[in-house]
């Protein structure tokens, strides 16, 4: 996990540069026909890639998108009618049953297909009519990470297609933004130490890094069976922040930007009972060392758009040395395999 944690600078700097390439095609079939919907299927880490996509499409584009719901398909056989649809199925190794079960029938109910996929010749890759390929290399840790991260840099090219403003420039950083969030490792392991005995924890974020919260709760369930619940900010103080007391563990993605005062009013109230905060942020949140615990601060100032990739991978690192710490192997989680099949 480690190791591909580590390669992920790399891997999506050859993803950039051969699915830049062959966007052009794509782009030209939604020009022909722009989708009036997209609809975006997938399961486990993918969907929280998927959820990530779904706010910057909406947010880029102006077009809906709606979360497949497999089991609709799979075991009540709905007569879902896509015409004018997009559906997009996220899946890293594509033999996802339940994922290429729903867009095998949007295909064949007028939708115009898509496959994110980390494998070129997995059933998805052949079932969508368009292809994006994540380029990680073979992933080996049953705990996505490097997959993770470029399914989410696939999502730019798409948003870029659909006719999304964002920079090309903004783009090519992203590779070297990740390397900069590896630079905080020994940071992040020295801060994993402190939460050897964690058992409960609760994750928060809003807008674009709302699926990175539920992303870090799920590593952190996964490789370190820690009960980590995630939430947006705003639904967290519409009851469950309750649970909180003195010393409770909350760990907020806390980027400056449109997201910060929910984020901000959310640790205020932690604060009032004397729970813990962890906060991710960079440079440009300048009053976070007045709210937060504790902080990882990433080294360098970005705009909210581009924060996701960057914030989740110490929020990565941070799970896989907890791992360590509490003498687990986070490459085999217990009862987990890689790939999953369901319907």
């Amino acid at each position: 996990m480690l190791d591909e944690i580590r390669e992920q600078p790399r891997a999506l700097e050859r993803t950039l540069a051969e699915e830049l390439r062959r966007l052009p095609r794509f782009q030209r079939a939604v020009e022909k026909q722009r989708p009036k919907l997209i609809v975006l299927v997938a399961r486990g880490t993918s969907d929280n890639a998927a959820q990530f996509g779904r706010y910057l499409l909406e947010i880029t584009t102006g077009i809906p998108v709606s979360l497949a719901a497999p089991s609709v398909a799979t075991l009540y056989e709905a007569p879902i009618d896509y015409s004018g649809a997009l559906v997009i199925a996220i899946s890293q190794s594509g033999e996802s049953t339940d994922t290429n079960f729903v867009l095998e029938r949007a295909k064949a109910r007028g939708a115009v297909t898509v496959g994110i996929t980390n494998e070129k010749d997995s059933t998805l890759a052949h079932l969508a009519e368009h292809t994006l390929l994540v380029r990680a290399g073979k992933e080996k840790s049953v705990a996505a990470t490097k997959t993770f991260t470029g399914q989410v840099l696939l999502f730019y090219l798409i948003a870029c297609a659909l006719g999304a403003k964002l920079r090309r420039d903004d783009l090519e950083r992203i590779p070297q933004t990740a390397a900069d969030a590896l630079s905080l490792e020994q940071e992040v392991a020295a801060l994993s130490e402190r939460y050897r005995f964690m058992r409960h924890a609760v994750v928060v974020g809003r807008g674009l890094n709302y699926a990175n919260a539920f992303e870090f709760a799920l590593k952190m369930m996964e490789t370190c069976y820690v009960v980590a619940e995630r939430f947006s900010s705003a639904d967290f103080l519409h009851g469950p922040i309750a649970m909180a007391e003195q010393s409770f563990p909350v760990f907020a993605f806390a980027p400056p930007g449109v997201t910060w005062p929910s984020i901000r009013e959310t640790i205020d109230k932690l604060r009032a009972v004397d729970a813990e905060i962890v906060a991710i942020t960079d440079p440009g949140n300048r009053e976070i060392a007045r709210n937060a615990t504790r902080i990882i601060r990433l080294p360098k100032k970005l705009d909210e758009v581009m924060t996701p990739i960057p914030y989740i991978i110490p929020a990565q690192l941070f799970a896989a040395h907890l791992a360590a710490q509490k003498g687990l192997n986070p490459d085999q989680p217990r009862t987990l395999n890689k790939v999953t099949r369901t319907l």
